[in-house]
């Protein structure tokens, strides 16, 4: 995928990480993990969801930057929910 594809989301699969503890919602499960860059946090993390023998995973990556951590994981959460609400299962075609 290409940058652009990155910056707004919509890059498919990432590798899985354990060290995230994930959020439960509609199914799906979100794990928020901000990027550090320049003393500031990217929004960024992971939702996933799975289907009969596979887990499908979409890459969640925006171009805001917060000042803490916390505030880049709790932001992230809201839109990926918002993100659920209006795409649904079709974020991972």
């Amino acid at each position: 995928m290409g940058f652009f594809s990155k910056l707004f989301g919509l890059e498919k699969s990432t590798p899985v990480k354990a060290d995230v503890e994930p959020i439960e919602y509609k199914g799906y499960l979100i794990y928020p993990e901000p990027k550090s860059e320049g003393g500031q946090f990217r929004i960024a993390g992971r939702i996933c969801k799975q289907f009969d023998d596979e887990l499908k995973t979409h890459a969640f990556i925006r171009s805001d930057l917060l000042a803490s951590k916390q505030d880049a994981e709790t932001f992230m959460v809201n839109k990926a929910k918002m993100f659920i609400d209006q795409t649904g299962d079709s974020m991972f075609r």
